[in-house]
């Protein structure tokens, strides 16, 4: 494929530019980033407007309240964020009195995460909210949509994980 100029209006010499391979509009790996974006931005409105949390602390509220007491490398693991952003939002909840950290009786340097009554109270108030807002996005769908959907998505995760494992790639 032939490469093209591109002018930039600041008068920035040329960049060739190349003919595109794929349409990024169209790749699933694309579409499923702005899809999911997209539902965490309108999930998030729930606990940023009404509780004043981030998407990070939600996520490790979220944690806590579905595993217990763990270590952070379990909140890691369980929200699918970075350990600066579980640290980041570990201390601010913290600060808040929302969770506590405890001695890790099996690690003398490492330490133990937990909800803080308060914690569990906000929880428990959020989740009918973000299951609410959940419901409102999934009126989109029919029974059999949202059937096929969960199917779907059960499949290509599953592949995902395989191929990520390297036992189904190519």
């Amino acid at each position: 494929m032939g490469a093209s100029t591109y002018e930039d209006p600041y008068g920035i010499p040329r960049i060739p530019r190349y003919d595109p391979v794929m349409d990024l509009q169209a790749f699933f790996p694309y579409r499923l980033a702005v899809l999911a974006e997209s539902v965490s931005q309108c999930v998030a409105q729930v606990y940023t407007e009404r509780f004043g949390l981030s998407r990070d602390e939600w996520r490790v509220l979220a944690a806590l309240a579905d595993c217990g007491t763990v270590k952070t490398s379990r909140v890691i693991e369980h929200s699918t964020l970075e350990k600066m952003q579980v640290s980041r939002a570990v201390t601010r909840l913290e600060e808040a009195g929302l969770l506590e950290r405890l001695p890790d009786p099996d690690d003398g340097r490492g330490w133990l995460l937990r909800l803080r009554p308060a914690g569990r109270a906000m929880y428990q108030k959020i989740v009918p909210a973000v299951k609410a807002r959940e419901a409102l996005l999934l009126e989109a769908l029919d029974a059999n949509e949202r059937a096929a959907l969960e199917r779907a998505l059960a499949k290509v995760l599953e592949r995902a994980q395989l191929i990520n494992l390297g036992q189904g790639g190519r």
